[in-house]
């Protein structure tokens, strides 16, 4: 239940800012924008999720399988840094009066019923710090947001995009697979004319592309989270 965001309705309103499954982070996928790569591709596979109508949205898996977080422990969440769109929970963008402005998610496990929590609102009505920060990991996200499309379509038409089979070996010798994503295709990359790799620099495609790739390093140590997990 989205409500926009003011000091009246919601002056009273808390927030809790711990990790856990409990407060609705067990979730195996996240999607994030190509600013967000160089800093996730130290934590997180990035790869790309077909959206249904013929384009992709970048993505970050936690997990290998749905409802499945691989980063979350009993302190928390296990990496130094978590996506826009996770960090803005419980948060988002609106439109009211042409303009962009902060809703909140009233459904959200996030909104705290008791004490528990970060306020949101002074008690003479300003905002808080942890209002300030969302607000600006929203407009953060926002510009990402509406920098994507020219991206993922770019990667399109030089199809620099390929499906990819993920084999997970239990120690048993059985056999799990994740479908369904895509990831950079780097043999047609490194085949690219200088032309292209020159429009792709000026874009500043070139790094995100090969931060992806480098995130895919990430994998093995998200097949062992995961094997460990099912051994608990």
């Amino acid at each position: 239940m989205l409500q926009l965001l003011n000091n009246i309705q919601h002056k009273d309103l808390r927030i809790i800012t711990r990790r856990g499954a409990q407060w609705g982070d067990d979730f195996m996928s996240a999607p994030v924008t190509p600013d967000e790569f160089r800093k996730l591709q130290a934590h997180y596979p990035i790869v790309f999720q077909p959206d249904g109508k013929g384009s992709f949205v970048p993505v970050v898996l936690f997990g290998l399988q749905e409802g499945q977080n691989l980063f979350l422990s009993g302190d928390g969440w296990d990496a130094e840094y978590l996506p826009l769109s996770v960090q803005r929970i419980p948060f988002s963008i609106g439109v009211a009066d042409d303009e962009l402005r902060m809703m909140v998610d009233m459904s959200s496990k996030r909104i705290s019923h008791g004490a528990e929590g970060e306020a949101v609102f002074l008690p003479q009505g300003g905002t808080t710090d942890l209002t300030e920060n969302a607000n600006s990991v929203l407009r953060a996200l926002h510009d990402g947001l509406q920098a994507t499309p020219d991206f993922i379509q770019t990667l399109q038409a030089h199809d620099l995009l390929e499906s990819f089979v993920l084999d997970v070996e239990r120690p048993d010798g059985s056999h799990g697979q994740l479908l369904g994503f895509y990831i950079i295709h780097e043999e047609r990359l490194a085949a690219l004319d200088a032309e292209v790799i020159g429009m792709l620099h000026q874009a500043d495609y070139l790094q995100p592309i090969y931060m992806a790739i480098a995130s895919l390093s990430n994998f093995p140590t998200l097949i062992r989270r995961h094997l460990a997990r099912e051994a608990a």
